[in-house]
């Protein structure tokens, strides 16, 4: 019996055969061609299957894991349009008389190479993206499938798994990612969150373990080989403990959440789109305090209409009926990048032009997606939230394009909400400072504490090398939460969180301690923090 750690990504333990995936890069051969011509329509060929299957992972991708998981797909598809690739790849057949294999691989490694070259994070975390639509044009070209499919339940052990490997697996065979590479915000942790699955990064693997029998401890981030049987009967035990915690957990449904001390706590969900409406109710939020409204301008290739807009919030506000719906007006940018904004290269993204600085600064988008929420608020209990706020300065323009944009309403004769709440999220060290000020002028408090924690410890939340210092509990952001939630009360309006941190029940009585009026969690989590509140004080 062997143990060895790596960084957990999702608590939860599985038992089951390892399935190594060497899935070691293609040695591509150079041959030269004569009919240049040839070679270059066999290369096009290639690349509409490439797309082709692209397109068929976003589907099954999209019912499995849902719309914002699945957009990767849709942005390999872009990248294999890309002018610079398939140019460069095509000037190398042409040129060098070389077949297309090389010229992709060539091609994709000087590109991989130049990403990966980059300070910046984001733009680092591309080069994995090339490699990953260059592999997949070589394979339809040489014939490979890639990696192949499980004939039974197993641990998939891999140097690194690119997000396209991991959603063509069967989801029924698959019980627990282990990779010796990645970060805990890549494409395929993401993924590993969304369908609940334990995974491990970091680990220093071996190909010795295929077919043995493996043990994936996500509350631990342990991975062990062959498990004696006491081992075993430990963890078997740890398995069914877990699930009877979750069917535990459903008789929660229905009950309000109020603490021993009488606390009632409005517990709400964070969504992406309308199709994960199936799991807030399933989970029984009491309704939506994060939507995500920037998924219709990223699975879109031009800017979305007011109609689209409409329809979708509409959609989300009649079915949650009377239950709050907090719509965050688009909070593009940093690592959420539009190609038709055309928002450019920034050295700093994080800090840079996004979320609210991009809709004052371009109010015909603003003023569009207003409109579209507005007119929705007519069919439901929705609010207006805005991010990255950093002044009153800012608060009092946007109330400015609001009213303009209601004047124009009541000009056309559409019914709105004429009172409806808006409210801003507080995320920034400016706006934990100025939240005195800022909650005369709003409805509302919502807590990101995800960029709060980020802002305030000057950590980059997407970069790996900083895991072991990036401490969401440090007394510096539990501080500013403190603060900004009395600030609210002392203005009248209710504070909430809607960051990752919101989930951590570890922290719930400290949040109950502080005067927190709203949790909004993923919707996996809303039940076990119900519990938690329930058990506080």
């Amino acid at each position: 019996m062997e143990k060895f750690f790596g960084k957990s990504i999702y608590q939860a333990v599985a038992i089951g055969k390892i399935a190594f995936s060497s899935k070691e890069k293609q040695q591509v051969r150079r041959t030269k061609v004569e009919d240049t011509a040839a070679e270059i329509e066999r290369f096009e060929n290639a690349k509409a299957e490439a797309l082709s299957q692209l397109g068929a992972l976003y589907e099954k991708a999209l019912k499995e894991v849902g719309e914002d998981n699945a957009a990767i797909f849709e942005v390999h598809q872009m990248m294999l349009e890309d002018d610079d690739f398939n140019d460069g790849i095509k000037s190398k057949i042409e040129t060098q008389q070389v077949n297309s294999e090389y010229a992709v691989a060539l091609t994709g490694d000087t590109m991989a190479e130049m990403f990966e070259n980059m300070e910046d994070e984001y733009f680092k975390a591309r080069a994995a993206d090339i490699k990953d639509i260059s592999e997949r044009l070589i394979n339809v070209l040489t014939g490979n499938g890639g990696l192949d499919s499980l004939s039974e339940p197993s641990i998939i052990v891999a140097e690194d798994l690119a997000p396209s490997e991991t959603i063509q697996l069967d989801k029924s065979k698959l019980l627990a990612f282990v990779t010796e590479l990645g970060s805990s915000n890549s494409h395929t942790a993401i993924l590993a969150r969304t369908m609940n699955l334990p995974a491990l990064i970091g680990v220093k693997i071996d190909r010795e373990w295929n077919d043995k029998t493996g043990i994936v401890d996500g509350y631990k981030g342990l991975v062990i080989i062959d498990p004696d049987e006491e081992t075993l009967e430990e963890y078997r035990a740890i398995q069914k403990s877990d699930a009877e915690k979750k069917e535990l957990l459903k008789t929660l449904r229905g009950k309000e959440t109020v603490s021993k001390s009488g606390k009632k706590i409005n517990l709400y969900a964070n969504i992406g789109k309308p199709a994960d409406l199936a799991s807030v109710i399933e989970n029984d939020a009491e309704g939506i305090g994060l939507f995500r409204s920037e998924f219709l301008y990223l699975g879109s290739s031009d800017f979305p209409t007011e109609e689209e807009q409409f329809a979708a919030y509409k959609k989300v506000a009649e079915i949650m009926g009377r239950r709050r719906v907090i719509i965050r007006t688009l909070d593009l940018g940093a690592d959420k990048q539009v190609d038709y904004f055309n928002l450019g290269h920034e050295d700093n993204p994080a800090m840079g032009y996004r979320a609210i600085r991009i809709c004052l600064d371009r109010t015909d988008i603003f003023k569009t997606q207003l409109r579209a929420i507005l007119r929705a608020s007519a069919f439901g209990n929705i609010s207006i939230m805005y991010p990255m706020i950093i002044s009153v300065d800012e608060v009092k323009k946007i109330k400015e394009i609001v009213e303009g944009v209601k004047a124009e309403l009541r000009a056309e004769n559409v019914k709105f909400n004429e009172d409806i709440e808006q409210g801003i999220m507080i995320e920034t060290p400016a706006s934990v400072i100025m939240s005195d000020e800022l909650a005369e002028n709003v409805d509302f408090f919502s807590i990101g504490t995800n960029d709060l924690t980020q802002y305030t410890l000057a950590i980059d939340r997407q970069n790996s090398k900083l895991d072991g210092i990036n401490d969401s509990h440090h007394p510096a952001v539990l501080r500013s939460i403190k603060k900004v939630i009395e600030n609210a009360h002392k203005a009248g309006i209710w504070a909430g969180i809607c960051g990752e941190l919101g989930a951590d029940t570890t922290l719930t009585q400290t949040f109950l301690d502080y005067g927190i009026d709203e949790l909004s969690v993923s919707p996996s989590f809303v039940l076990p923090v119900r519990k938690a509140v329930i058990n506080a004080d």
